[in-house]
């Protein structure tokens, strides 16, 4: 008897001890991060998890980011949506247009009664996740801006400083031609992301529209802009340049990345994100410097924009849930988490302190590669040109704009028939997208 009494009291307590586990609120986080920023988030969910007993946050990869964002918008729809969806910052428009399928973080931050203040965020990251009043809609996570990475070893072989990388983009050919000749005859100079570098970016940069509307950020109803004057001339130095391999053509995405790391370019042009591969993979020294500009052009350098991506929460969950992700979110936002994150992955600190804190501390006197990306987002107050971008179907009209840049640079049409045709194309898929999202209000 008392031997089963015994037993029946070690069940009941062994009952009891795993009663929090089996209450704990799971959280389903989609993700598009691979290599070693999927383990910054396998860490992130690990440590969150250590650090309270109520919610368990599940992270869970989905493919690219265009991948991860059409698998949530899909699951929506069938009404199995993650709690946390990471979406790449050319999406936001896509997800502010999908009424009821996402919950605003400002909203979500109210309602579970967690400490949030908009301000207490940098200004370039915060504001281009958030309405024109302010409102943030989803909370920045692994925000980059695009850099210039330059290989120190190949420009003292070619007889350059480097210490005094080029500023300009006449300084930036003069340089790769002194490069080829030194034996670099593959590669002067690269970018990734050939919209983002080319377009994108260069507009902000050196303050000119990208479109009206603010680049979108005003309205739906916007109009492309970028086959101007300037435009049409980086355009047709890049055509020219590629002739003899000065300019190189990389593809439409990071996937050339390599060549830099490799050796092979010793300019390249891509997301400061690239900080992780580099330091990895780079067998020589290397640095970074500020987007090169058109020194004739008006006000330039102006300001970068935005890389990366932010969690959106999806609509539908029970408020038990959503607290979840909200403390979830509050324990991202921590000082000293977002200065560790910054230092160990090269992405950006979303908060004025963890920036302060890092500056304080020194780190940007021994790794200056890691603040230039700030330096360029606070470069000057923000314009109604440089204050970000939001534009409908940008996935698809990234394919667009390349295959008329891809156009330009095999010579099967000008520079300005080129980017003529991008503007046109692209303004047919904002009305469609315009149509689309003001049905849905």
């Amino acid at each position: 008897m008392l031997h089963r009494r015994f037993l029946l009291a070690a069940a009941a307590a062994a009952t009891l001890s795993a009663s929090p586990a089996a209450a704990q609120v799971e959280i389903q986080w989609w993700h598009a991060m691979t290599g070693a920023n999927n383990q910054v988030i396998v860490r992130l969910a690990e440590e969150f998890n250590a650090s309270q007993r109520e919610y368990r946050v599940v992270p869970a990869y989905k493919g690219s980011y265009a991948d991860t964002m059409n698998a949530g918008i899909a699951a929506f729809r069938a009404g199995n949506a993650p709690h946390i969806l990471q979406v790449f910052e050319v999406g936001t428009a896509t997800m502010m247009s999908a009424r009821g399928a996402i919950k605003p973080v400002f909203q979500l931050m109210a309602e579970a009664n967690e400490p949030f203040d908009p301000r207490a965020y940098l200004p370039a990251v915060a504001g281009y996740y958030s309405t024109s009043r302010g409102e943030m809609l989803s909370f920045p996570f692994n925000s980059s801006s695009s850099v210039m990475w330059y290989n120190k070893d190949a420009f003292r072989r070619a007889g350059l400083n480097p210490d005094q990388p080029p500023k300009t983009w006449p300084e930036v050919f003069e340089a790769a031609k002194k490069l080829r000749a030194a034996g670099f005859d593959k590669c002067g100079f690269s970018t990734a992301w050939v919209t983002w570098l080319n377009i994108e970016q260069f507009s902000l940069w050196h303050n000119v529209p990208l479109a009206t509307r603010a680049n979108g950020i005003d309205g739906f109803d916007t109009e492309l802009r970028f086959n101007s004057p300037l435009h049409v001339r980086h355009l047709q130095n890049l055509v020219e340049l590629q002739r003899d391999n000065t300019f190189s053509y990389s593809g439409r995405t990071n996937t050339g990345e390599g060549r830099f790391t490799s050796g092979e370019c010793p300019i390249f042009l891509t997301s400061s994100a690239f900080f992780g591969n580099v330091r990895a993979n780079a067998k020589f020294e290397w640095a970074n410097a500020p987007m090169p500009y058109y020194p004739d052009a008006p006000g330039a350098p102006q300001n970068s924009t935005l890389g990366g991506a932010s969690l959106w929460v999806m609509g539908g969950k029970p408020a038990a849930e959503y607290r979840g992700v909200a403390k979830f979110f509050t324990f991202l936002s921590d000082v000293d988490r977002q200065a560790r994150l910054h230092t160990e992955s090269g992405y950006l600190p979303i908060t004025r302190a963890a920036y302060d804190k890092v500056k304080a501390s020194g780190f940007y006197q021994q790794n200056p590669y890691l603040e230039t990306p700030l330096l360029q987002l606070t470069n000057k107050e923000p314009t109604e040109n440089s204050r970000g971008l939001r534009l409908g179907n940008m996935v698809q009209m990234r394919d667009v704009w390349a295959e008329e840049i891809e156009a330009a640079l095999n010579g099967t049409k000008t520079a300005q028939a080129a980017l003529d045709a991008a503007v046109s194309r692209g303004n047919a898929m904002l009305r469609q997208f315009e149509r689309t999202a003001t049905a849905t209000r």
